[in-house]
């Protein structure tokens, strides 16, 4: 009887111990991420009414870090945009709703692509921003369990420098109790062009990308030199491009990163402007005058379609929502609202 008691007892702290561990190990894990990007102008109340009808789990908050243009050093975090962040966080929280939280780069009122943005002193550059990075973690992200960290976000020019940017992850990583991640900007390649290969494969090497957690990218891949496509179209596309005759990969050039490095890959911006020819410079929000939901629906469709189902495919977030106005012409169409609200369910 008490070998029956004590077995018992064994076995009851052993299903403890497990479900404790299962429990700390997916406190602040994210299984598959659907998640909207909010406009830097966004609405709180759009912001909840943008979460159901898209089925999200995860809200991408953006702090505004205004610069001036594109080679100054000075930078400062907007104040309005802080507050409004823990305002909208504490509300989130309530819902169980999961939150990224980036340090935006908004250049010249948003004017200027933090692509192009080039700091005279880069030295100066990332101190000041690893002390932006230390400031909102310290003020917002481990106050408010922030669930996961942008480090930095599209700065093209600035990605060839890898032992600052692994120190400023290391940074993150060593203040930031959850998750820690960098957002890299699309690329091409064309079978035509060796410098462009080139420079994919000083992205693909770049040591940064071994420092987080996961790996984010935006994901604005120039697909079809078409107005409009068939959904066929745009899935062969992402395998072979046909814009300018690039016969580019995508699929398998996105893959690499998760061969090379065994980290998950995170569409951190996945986007298109409602219009025509929205698969052939996704990223341009004026790329043309006619307006095409269904287009910008069955881009959103052939991602779905190939990534879907992809083991080391993270997840997704949509660019973007939080605010309706008229020049918002990435705000997604009824027909990609219904793709996104059915991706991963």
């Amino acid at each position: 009887m008490k070998k029956n008691i004590l077995l018992s007892l064994i076995c009851l702290v052993v299903i403890l111990g497990v479900g404790i561990s299962i429990f700390k190990s997916n406190s602040h894990s994210i299984d598959k991420i659907k998640s909207i990007n909010l406009s830097t102008d966004y609405e709180i109340e759009q912001v909840l009414k943008d979460i159901k009808i898209t089925n999200a789990n995860t809200v991408n908050i953006p702090i505004v870090i205004k610069i001036p243009n594109l080679s100054s050093n000075e930078m400062i975090i907007d104040d309005y945009s802080k507050e409004k962040a823990i305002q909208l966080i504490k509300l989130l929280k309530k819902d169980n709703i999961k939150i990224i939280l980036e340090a935006y780069p908004w250049i010249n009122n948003g004017s200027d692509y933090e692509t192009e943005y080039n700091p005279n002193d880069k030295e100066k550059f990332f101190e000041d921003w690893e002390n932006i990075l230390g400031t909102l973690i310290k003020d917002i992200a481990n106050v408010y369990n922030v669930d996961v960290m942008i480090t930095g976000s599209n700065f093209t020019k600035l990605e060839k420098y890898e032992e600052n940017w692994c120190n400023i992850i290391n940074f993150t990583k060593e203040n930031f109790k959850n998750q820690v991640t960098y957002k890299t900007s699309w690329w091409y390649t064309a079978s035509w062009d060796e410098e462009s290969k080139n420079k994919y494969n000083e992205k693909l090497n770049n040591k940064l990308f071994s420092q987080v957690d996961f790996i984010s990218i935006a994901a604005y891949f120039e697909l079809s030199h078409k107005a409009e496509n068939t959904v066929e179209e745009l899935i062969n596309a992402l395998s072979c491009t046909t814009i300018y005759n690039r016969n580019q990969n995508i699929t398998k050039e996105i893959e690499n990163f998760h061969t090379k490095y065994k980290k998950e890959i995170f569409f951190g911006e996945l986007g298109f402007p409602r219009k025509n020819y929205a698969a052939s410079h996704p990223w341009d929000s004026q790329v043309s005058n006619t307006y095409n939901g269904g287009e910008q629906g069955r881009c959103f469709e052939a991602y779905r379609n190939v990534f879907e189902n992809k083991d080391y495919i993270k997840g997704f977030s949509v660019f973007a929502l939080g605010q309706k106005g008229h020049d918002k012409n990435f705000y997604p169409s009824s027909e990609s609202i219904d793709v996104i609200f059915n991706w991963y369910e």
